[in-house]
């Protein structure tokens, strides 16, 4: 047997790689799909459900404090009752403003208010509500001036054990009746 030559060796390789090319290629021909970007879905925004404030049910005389202690401090301006949790801004501030010759209740919101807020103030002798204007600052509270006179800051000194602040679309405050709310409506009535 006779040996092929390198070029006859070569010539046979390409024939036989054509011939294969060809069956390939004689069948049906099945061309891929383009393939289509696949849909990222987009995130839908939930609605933030509105908080349901739970009212305590029973006589307000008779519902759980809310927890936290009153401080009372002086500075430049006069004095200032803070009522909250130890670490945390107040809920609750009776400030005195002697230059102003007023005192300002403010309460912590959640979030801050576009507007005023009607914010009622409940006492052992005393119902009243009062007009609440959002303040400044990097925690949104509301306030209201009172005249260091007015009779609802000695209703609330004087309530039986608690007075209660309630509206603006807030959980109910039940504050204890402590010293420092006298102390700051005092420094006001020098």
């Amino acid at each position: 047997m006779r040996r092929p030559t390198p070029a006859a060796a070569l010539a046979a390789a390409v024939l036989a790689l054509a011939i294969g090319s060809l069956a390939a290629c004689s069948g049906p021909r099945i061309i891929p799909a383009p393939a289509e970007p696949i849909p990222v879905p987009t995130p839908v925004p939930t609605p933030t459900p509105t908080p349901v404030v739970q009212m305590p049910t029973g006589d307000w005389r008779d519902w759980a404090v809310t927890p936290g202690d009153w401080v009372y401090r002086q500075d430049g301006r006069g004095s200032i009752a803070l009522f909250g949790q130890p670490g945390l801004d107040a809920d609750v501030t009776l400030r005195c403003d002697r230059s102003a010759g007023q005192i300002f209740l403010s309460r912590k919101m959640a979030v801050a208010p576009a507007g005023p807020l009607a914010l009622t103030v409940r006492a052992s002798t005393m119902l009243r509500q009062l007009s609440m204007q959002p303040v400044g600052g990097g925690q949104p509270y509301i306030a209201a001036a009172l005249d260091p006179r007015d009779p609802l800051l000695d209703a609330m000194g004087f309530s039986r054990g608690r007075f209660i602040l309630e509206g603006g679309g807030m959980q109910p405050l039940v504050i204890p009746a402590w010293p420092e709310t006298l102390r700051v409506i005092e420094d006001c009535r020098k």
